[in-house]
């Protein structure tokens, strides 16, 4: 389905972190539906460094993009932006960051994700270029539910604060000229295709649902009663393409407008992959999301987004992926 009525023809696309979850999807919805546009995606790709969490420096994998045939430029967003010096473009998707909430590197963090994120708004501005960038439900913190941009604003940890730091430097430009085109997404408890490289920073939905899978049993953190809003793939592909016809710049929540419980994935899976046994234990975080509601309202009145997927219709349609990765990943290992 398209979002939008102009088919972008000949427009040039730079989607940065283009290997990664939202990045690959985006990447393959303009191939299908804007076929004459020309994407290019830029990304880190993975290699063999960790943070000391386990988790890999970098999520790009290559076979996000096994079926995509537009350009792919080999790049880090800190030090090789100079790779696409001359080079034009309409429209900037900034999807690349260190998205690892456990990641404690505060340096390399707020390099990364925000300074990396100032160059490249220099970059769009010299060729005319909108930027839609990544933001994040992190830049709330533990705030009281429902979320609204502009209130309640105290991140956690470091990863929530280096994407408020981004969002304060757009308030920025955007108080001299509010004609700047520039859209920050605050993107909430993102779950759906193409996620499985992430690994362990993956949903719980796909990890609850592997889990159910190859063990008949699930872990969950007392007692499952933490309340997230969770929002499909799709409707994050939505808002990014719905943006692009902005009534007007500035930050906006995405997310399904909908606290749902961890509780509720499980009823969920249930009803798809047979019953499974729970257990509970213990939360080891001291710092923990119990929370996180989107208010929408800015959304959908200035960028006409409007959820198309309730929890139980994104796990239906997610649901054949899951059991996919089970049995080509999970049972093959």
């Amino acid at each position: 389905m398209k979002y939008i009525y102009d088919d972008l023809a000949q427009k040039n696309i730079l989607i940065t972190g283009g290997a990664g979850f939202i990045g690959s999807n985006l990447a393959l919805y303009f191939q299908q539906h804007h076929p004459q546009a020309n994407v290019c995606v830029f990304d880190k790709f993975r290699d063999d460094t960790y943070f000391p969490s386990g988790n890999p420096t970098s999520l790009g994998h290559f076979k996000n993009l096994l079926d995509f045939r537009g350009e792919v430029v080999v790049g880090d967003i800190n030090t090789d932006l100079d790779k696409l010096k001359d080079r034009d473009f309409d429209y900037i998707f900034h999807q690349a960051a260190i998205s690892d909430t456990t990641a404690t590197d505060q340096t390399l963090m707020l390099e990364t994700n925000f300074e990396a994120f100032v160059n490249l708004c220099k970059f769009a501005k010299q060729r005319g270029a909108m930027v839609i960038y990544a933001s994040s439900a992190g830049t709330y913190g533990n705030s009281p539910a429902p979320n609204i941009v502009g209130v309640g604003e105290v991140p956690e940890n470091i990863y929530g604060y280096s994407k408020l730091q981004m969002d304060i430097f757009v308030r920025r430009i955007l108080e001299q000229d509010s004609q700047i085109p520039l859209i920050g997404l605050r993107y909430f408890n993102v779950y759906g295709e193409r996620e499985f490289y992430k690994g362990k920073t993956a949903s719980m939905i796909l990890q609850l649902g592997l889990q159910a899978l190859e063990h008949k049993k699930v872990r969950l953190f007392k007692h499952g009663e933490q309340l997230r809003d969770f929002v499909y793939i799709k409707d994050v592909i939505q808002a990014n393409v719905k943006a692009i016809e902005a009534r007007q710049s500035g930050i906006y929540n995405v997310g399904s407008g909908n606290a749902r419980s961890f509780n509720d994935i499980i009823a969920v899976l249930k009803k798809h992959l047979g019953d499974f046994e729970v257990e509970y234990i213990d939360n080891p975080y001291t710092f923990y999301q119990n929370h996180t509601q989107a208010d929408i309202t800015l959304s959908s009145e200035c960028l006409s987004y409007t959820p198309r997927f309730s929890l139980e219709q994104g796990i239906e349609s997610y649901i054949p992926e899951i059991v996919r990765i089970f049995e080509t990943q999970v049972r093959a290992r």
